[in-house]
């Protein structure tokens, strides 16, 4: 199940030096959605495989019991940062575009590398510094100037005190932008590092980094390598193709089935995320391999034709049995083609296979719901209140809940969980609202008050406005 939410904790602050942690610079105003966040992507398996990606990353790295969060954004560039030091956003564009399991994966190791370098805190650490020696040069200046005017003078310490209003600004910029060079060195080292302590080849960090370089050559040329916030390309390639060859495992090739796996979950972004003739580009229908016919399957069922999408799948599955992604299409094909019951055994199957996997706990009791048999509801509501416990930042969760306690009526926790589920969006107005309305519903001092209470009396997150 793909989903587009909003990422509702801790968005990210816009900040031209927030650039630093990042793999490919990109505008940040365009990662952020109506200052709620950046707009995610939720799928359980290209989660997992991401996860199964960074988890001996992370492991060499000693950051294995952090609980690093994987977050893919939803955004065709190739882009990879970090922002807040417990989660590694990386852009859905950045899967397509790396050809082989190696190469997003040396991008997650120099992402790590921020991570493990403390590099976030010591950047804000570095621009606090900044604009206190911004703010001394500032009062310098303005005493230069006032002592100047008082002499009478308008060519001695009046134009010193203004000159020192610009020129300690640039040398601080360009001190900063030092300091993100350094970092990016520092992580393209420490992912080597992590790379070469798990037995994997850094030849796709290089790789992606080569590809950058050739990219923006003409644009580097005649550039001022002191004011760029990253280290000139071919610089930093030369010293990155010198430590990544020294690796005893640098021609190790990927293992034949996480590749596929990895070809599976680029087939299955591109059909949901790309026009349907952009997919059978990349995809011809003569295309007779597994991930091709992944793709023309989710493409034929979002594009309305579903007795052939579900033939296309049922082969998938004929295939592959224990696969729980194709069962989980083949659910959520029949949920939106307006067959939530046909749609309920697929999407049980696509659970028990996924061991629980939430996001397919959610589908199947959005299914449960959809149907309108009342002899469903009580499940449903075990299903998502479980799913919701483990999975707490899908609203669509907390949606499908609403509707299941509304059908029992139970209106107070229809209302929490109503509430609960704007909360996610952002839309703290709604929360409040619906959760002032819970709270009439509930005895005083409950959980379910108790947790009305909370969003009531919760302030606005980080970066969101309130309304």
């Amino acid at each position: 199940m793909l989903l587009r939410i909003a990422l509702r904790k801790k968005p990210l602050k816009l900040t031209a030096l927030m650039t630093a942690t990042a793999l490919a610079v990109a505008p940040m105003a365009a990662v952020a959605q109506e200052n709620k966040g950046p707009p995610v992507l939720r799928d359980t398996e290209t989660e997992q495989l991401l996860r199964e990606y960074t988890r001996p990353i992370l492991r060499a790295a000693g950051l294995e019991k952090q609980n690093i969060q994987m977050v893919i954004i939803n955004q065709g560039v190739f882009n990879a940062f970090v922002a807040d030091g417990r989660r590694i956003f990386v852009n859905y564009g950045a899967i397509m575009q790396s050809e082989t399991p190696n190469q997003i994966i040396g991008v997650m190791a120099h992402e790590t590398g921020h991570l493990a370098g403390g590099h976030l805190a010591k950047m804000r650490e570095q621009m606090a510094q900044a604009q206190t020696q911004m703010i001394i040069a500032m009062l310098l200046g303005a005493g230069a100037m006032v002592a100047g005017a008082k002499s009478g003078s308008n060519s001695g310490l009046s134009n010193a005190g203004a000159a020192m209003f610009s020129a300690p600004g640039e040398m601080i910029r360009r001190n900063l932008l030092s300091y993100v060079r350094q970092q990016e060195e520092n992580a393209d080292k420490a992912g080597v590092k992590f790379l070469t302590s798990t037995g994997q080849s850094a030849r796709g960090m290089y790789e992606t980094f080569k590809r950058f370089t050739d990219e923006s050559l003409f644009a580097a040329r005649g550039s001022d390598p002191y004011v760029q916030s990253h280290p000139m390309p071919a610089q930093r390639v030369a010293a990155l193709e010198e430590l990544a060859r020294s690796s005893p495992y640098w021609d190790k090739k990927d293992d034949p089935a996480l590749q596929l796996r990895h070809d599976m979950v680029r087939a299955k972004i591109s059909a949901f995320m790309e026009r349907q003739e952009t997919v059978y580009r990349r995809y011809p229908l003569s295309n007779n391999s597994l991930p091709a016919r992944y793709a023309h399957a989710i493409s034929t069922y979002l594009h309305g034709d579903l007795r052939s999408a579900l033939a296309q799948i049922d082969a998938l599955i004929q295939q592959q049995p224990n696969n729980p992604y194709f069962h989980e299409v083949r659910g959520q094909a029949l949920l939106e083609g307006g067959k939530p019951q046909e749609a309920i055994a697929p999407l049980r199957k696509a659970v028990a296979l996924s061991n629980n996997a939430p996001l397919i706990e959610m589908l199947l009791g959005q299914a449960l719901v959809a149907t309108g048999n009342n002899a469903y509801t009580d499940e449903a509501i075990a299903i998502l209140r479980a799913a919701v416990a483990r999975e707490s930042e899908a609203p669509i969760g907390y949606i499908q809940l609403a509707m299941a306690y509304g059908r029992k009526g139970d209106y107070a926790q229809a209302d929490l969980a109503s509430a609960q589920a704007a909360y996610l969006r952002g839309d703290n107005k709604t929360a409040r609202d619906l959760a002032s309305r819970a709270k009439t519903r509930f005895a005083v001092g409950t959980p379910g008050w108790v947790k009305a209470d909370d969003i009531v009396s919760a302030k606005p997150l980080p970066g969101q406005r309130s309304n």
